[in-house]
C-alpha cells in the first residue's frame, strides 16, 4: 500500500510563490516516478485532471506548458518527499493539487490508478 499526503496549499496573491510537499508512505518500489496533477474548479480529477509536473527516479522532469519556467518539481528519496515549488502564481492556478506516483519513461508519465493523495487547495487572488 502507498499513501501520499499533500501539504502546503493556501491563499496567495498573484505573483507570489508557494511550495507544495508530498509525503510518501509505503512501498513505491514498483513505480519510478512522481507527479503533481491539478483539478480545476468544477471538474473531477479523474476526468479533467491535468499533469502539472512529473519526475523520474533519475530526476528527469517534464512540465505542462502552462507552468514551464515557473514551477519546479523535485524529490528527496531519503526523506520520502516530493516537492513542487510554484513561482509567479497566476489566478488561473487556483485549483486542488494532487500528488501521484506512477511510471515515468520515454518522457511520458503514467499514474498509478489506485494511489492519490487527498489534495491540497491553492487559491491565487488577482
Amino acid at each position: 500500500q502507498v499513501q501520499l499526503v499533500e501539504s502546503g496549499g493556501g491563499l496567495v496573491q498573484a505573483g507570489e510563490s508557494l511550495t507544495l510537499s508530498c509525503a510518501v508512505f509505503g512501498d513505491t518500489a514498483t513505480y519510478n516516478g512522481f507527479a503533481w496533477y491539478v483539478q480545476l474548479p468544477g471538474t473531477e480529477r479523474e476526468i479533467e485532471g491535468e499533469l502539472v509536473a512529473a519526475i523520474s527516479s533519475e530526476e528527469a522532469t517534464k512540465y505542462a506548458d502552462f507552468v514551464k519556467d515557473r514551477f519546479t518539481i523535485s524529490r528527496d528519496d531519503a526523506k520520502n518527499t516530493v516537492t513542487l515549488l510554484m513561482d509567479n502564481l497566476k489566478p488561473e492556478g487556483t485549483a486542488v493539487y494532487y500528488c501521484s506516483t506512477g511510471h515515468y519513461y520515454d518522457s511520458h508519465y503514467y499514474p498509478a490508478a489506485d494511489y492519490w493523495g487527498q489534495g491540497t487547495q491553492v487559491a491565487v487572488s488577482s
